[in-house]
């Protein structure tokens, strides 16, 4: 960074200096302010912060080392270095002018070399400084705010908007289905459709907007002095774009959408925190919705109507009322065992048409579950073709109870990249569900509604197997939550 890219405040209560130094500064590029004593700086440090402070130790009012301690305390946009000018030499003094927050001193008489010498060695730290700064608020791969500086900034924001009875709203938006695209094209596009939708945001945002990286393939969206339903129009126009949107070069027939949910600031809003969780609520019910849609959560709230996103979902929450995994699942046949071979377990996959099932041991507890996507891999080696199964399992195996409700099950497949979840009857495999069989039961319960769509519609619910199941339980699930079993 050159000169001219830093700001410097000078306080000094003696005006030929304040006029020497301005003179020295000013002709080295630097933006220089001047004020007379430690209480004016203060005030110019609020109005505008600057990079630099060179304060006299002895000044009315506020001298410098009272100036320091204030400064520190103070909750900047950045780091300030302070120099000191004293004619103060002792250690004891210099000790205590450090502990109150100076970086460093310059014994008077001044010589114009040494401090500007000094500006450049401190411009080193600075620029050190705000590079650390940007690593830690900053998401690497889109360049966009982490989610922690996204919340600092809500607060301060939300505290404005109470303050001055402005409007404030929060967006939430995920994309749909993006594990797909990495299984599909490989993580180096779908970072690049990343970055794609970080610009998209970014460019269609005003300078008082903040756009983060919520998480993964999420992002949260806030803006000042807006409206929920011009937020709403905001979401609806990043929607149309992102579905617009091309891919990366040399990649074709690669489209993404997404859900956005939106939520204004109400007076019964306690933290800024609760303005996301809003937001993130109604992206909930977008997604359950059936995805690439803008829901407000003033919607949610509304009185019943049922062709409302509350009302439809409160038709398809007296459904999920009635119905448990069992009523999902597709049953299962002669579960494979470990010992059993790679190309064996192939062939059995391909009789039953599905993409998963349980293994057991010899014992017939259940030992993990293998997927079709780890079969091809080992299959397109020969030599591990008569190699057993349970070098290619998973061990880590997410189980249902076949009485689970279906909620559970349907919450849960929304929020994990998982597709395929194993069904247990009293600690014993009967049965597994998938992204498809949810599809298909969602097509066949609510005809002519939103219903969900899935990357996996082709992984229909197979009925034409039965189950033998296994004689050993295992971890049983009391509480509807799933149980994730480590064996090995």
């Amino acid at each position: 960074m050159m000169p001219a890219d830093y700001k410097v405040l000078i306080a000094d209560d003696d005006p030929a200096m304040l006029r020497l130094l301005h003179r020295w500064l000013t002709g080295a590029g630097y933006a220089v302010r001047a004020v007379g004593d430690g209480r004016d700086a203060i005030d110019a440090i609020e109005s505008d912060c600057p990079d630099f402070i060179i304060t006299d130790w002895v000044m009315p009012r506020l001298n410098g080392m009272e100036l320091c301690e204030q400064v520190r305390k103070m909750s900047l946009p950045h780091y300030v270095y302070i120099i000191i000018l004293t004619v103060k030499n002792r250690a004891e003094d210099l000790i205590a002018g450090l502990d109150n927050g100076a970086d460093d001193f310059l014994a008077k008489p001044i010589a114009q070399g040494e401090l500007l010498a000094r500006m450049k060695s401190s411009a080193r730290v600075l620029e050190l400084e705000r590079q650390l700064s940007r690593m830690a608020h900053t998401d690497a791969l889109t360049g966009l705010l982490t989610q922690r500086c996204f919340y600092k900034l809500l607060e301060k924001e939300w505290h404005r908007s109470q303050r001055s009875h402005l409007p404030l709203s929060c967006v939430m938006m995920d994309l749909d289905y993006f594990k797909h695209v990495n299984d599909v094209h490989g993580h180096a596009v779908g970072d690049a459709m990343l970055k794609l939708v970080a610009d998209l945001l970014l460019a269609n945002c005003r300078a008082s907007d903040t756009v983060c990286r919520y998480g993964g393939e999420e992002f949260g969206v806030m803006l000042p002095e807006t409206d929920e339903k011009n937020a709403a129009l905001w979401a609806e126009r990043a929607r149309e774009r992102l579905a617009a949107l091309a891919p990366p070069a040399g990649i074709e027939g690669l489209a993404v959408s997404g859900s956005f949910g939106v939520a204004e600031c109400g007076e019964d809003l306690k933290n800024s925190e609760k303005l996301a969780d809003h937001a993130d609520q109604a992206l909930l019910c977008a997604k359950r919705m059936g995805r690439n849609r803008v829901v407000c959560f003033s919607t949610l709230a509304a009185a019943p109507n049922p062709k409302s996103p509350a009302g439809i979902l409160n038709q398809q929450d007296a459904v999920f009322q009635s119905h448990c995994a069992r009523d999902l699942m597709t049953p299962l046949a002669n579960c494979p065992r470990e010992s059993d071979s790679i190309e064996c377990i192939a062939e059995y996959l391909l009789r039953c048409g599905a993409t998963a099932a349980p293994v057991l041991t010899a014992s017939n507890a259940l030992a993990g579950a293998v997927f079709e996507k780890d079969l091809l891999v080992a299959l397109a080696t020969p030599e591990k073709r008569r190699s057993p199964v349970s070098t290619v399992m998973r061990t880590n195996v997410v189980c249902y109870e076949a009485d689970t409700p279906l909620r559970v099950i349907f919450d849960f497949l929304c929020r994990v990249a998982l597709r395929e979840l194993v069904i247990t009857h009293r600690g014993q495999p009967v049965g597994i569900v998938n992204l498809g069989t949810m599809l298909q039961w969602f097509h066949d319960t609510f005809p002519g509604g939103d219903a969900v769509e899935s990357p996996d519609a082709h992984s229909s619910a197979r009925e034409d197997n039965r189950v033998n199941t296994a004689s050993t339980p295992i971890h049983r699930n009391r509480d509807s939550a799933p149980v994730f079993r480590l064996d090995g």
